[in-house]
């Protein structure tokens, strides 16, 4: 186990949450070896040392999509958010604008556009999958531009939802599926009285808005699965690229040839990502799949990566291997669950601090000079 923030923040989330809602986070699909894959590669990645260079004057900083952030990081878009701590999205965004970074809403959010966008003042990012109800999309696009958002991420790696197994056997899913949660809500007092309670509507809030009536956690695996669309192509993309008027990111690339798909569509970004090993299991980390993407890439468009990032260390590997930009996902929910916006704060903060110390030793003095030179070349360096 490698030792972290994240990983003492996982343990206190798995203290407080159900069962159902710890595994969702924290699952993959089928054995899990891509989930794992993440962590692990990353972490075998070598940094070069260097000293005596003088690094007083480092800067975090960095640009994107002509919008300043404090650090190369955003929070990426988790369904259920706010199932993780009272409306869970409004706390994560309001923590990510006091770190300087974007916080990315996810189509399946408890809360919708219209409660977080009000609650901060920075533009969120917001993520949208292609869905067989083009209706549902038209309007949740037109409602996140009428509220200010202006960068949309678009994941096209779940075309079909991944077989995550450990959903069945926590009580997100399968038999019982409703009574276990019931169950489970109540050994749990904490996290029933601050979300149970105090955190309602339990709904899939931009879901809601569009149907007129709740959406329900019941009917959440049952909405997806109907509406998830294996029949996609880029041409199906092509409208919404024709209607987004500001920055469009394609999440869910890992092959180098999709990348340059994304280049020729005309995608200002890509994520370089495996949906955090619960879509395809078996396929490369993102670690692994980034190097290539960026030689093919790099500088055609902005390219942000997902998976397996816990530490500022790991921001500062991703940087080096090719990333303007990481996101993070798992991490800042750990901390939500934990201890609400304060968690995600200082979960962004000790990952701050993290990354001035590892630039300092590796001598990048900013984000730009992050490249492979930071990293150990064995042929070059030993």
């Amino acid at each position: 186990m490698i030792i972290s923030a994240s990983n003492d923040y996982r343990a206190a989330a798995k203290a407080k949450l159900p069962p159902f809602l710890f595994h969702y986070i924290d699952g993959g699909s089928y054995d899990e070896q891509t989930l794992r894959r993440n962590s692990d590669d990353l972490a075998d990645v070598a940094l070069r040392q260097r000293v005596l260079r003088n690094m007083s004057d480092l800067s975090l900083d960095t640009e994107l999509f002509d919008e300043k952030l404090g650090l190369p990081i955003a929070l990426a878009p988790v369904g259920l958010t706010g199932m993780y701590a009272r409306r869970g999205e409004v706390q994560a965004a309001k923590a990510a604008e006091r770190k300087g970074v974007p916080f990315t809403m996810s189509t399946v959010s408890v809360c919708p556009i219209e409660e977080v966008v009000p609650a901060i003042s920075r533009p969120m990012w917001f993520q949208l999958y292609v869905l067989k109800d083009r209706g549902f999309m038209r309007n949740v696009l037109e409602r996140a531009k009428a509220t200010g958002v202006k960068t949309l991420v678009f994941t096209v790696d779940m075309p079909v939802p991944g077989a995550r197994h450990r959903d069945a056997h926590s009580g997100m899913s399968g038999p019982n599926a409703a009574f276990r949660r019931v169950l489970q809500s109540t050994m749990h007092p904490r996290w029933a009285w601050d979300v149970g309670v105090m955190g309602k509507p339990h709904d899939l809030g931009n879901i809601s808005t569009y149907r007129g009536e709740p959406t329900k956690l019941e009917d959440y695996i049952g909405w997806l699965g109907n509406n998830f669309d294996p029949s996609i192509s880029w041409k199906d993309l092509e409208w919404i690229r024709d209607f987004w008027d500001g920055p469009m990111i394609i999440k869910g690339i890992l092959d180098k040839e999709d990348a340059q798909d994304a280049v020729r569509f005309g995608a200002d970004g890509i994520v370089v990502s495996n949906h955090g090993g619960r879509q395809l299991d078996g396929v490369l980390s993102t670690a692994k799949a980034l190097p290539p993407i960026a030689d093919a890439v790099k500088g055609d468009l902005k390219i942000l990566v997902d998976s397996g990032i816990r530490t500022g260390l790991d921001v500062v590997r991703m940087i080096a291997l090719g990333a303007d930009c990481t996101m993070l996902g798992r991490a800042f929910v750990y901390a939500l669950a934990a201890d609400g916006e304060r968690g995600v704060y200082n979960v962004l903060d000790l990952i701050e601090k993290e990354m001035r110390v590892a630039m300092t030793l590796t001598g990048a003095k900013s984000i730009s000079e992050l490249n492979s030179e930071a990293l150990v070349n064995i042929a070059r360096d030993l």
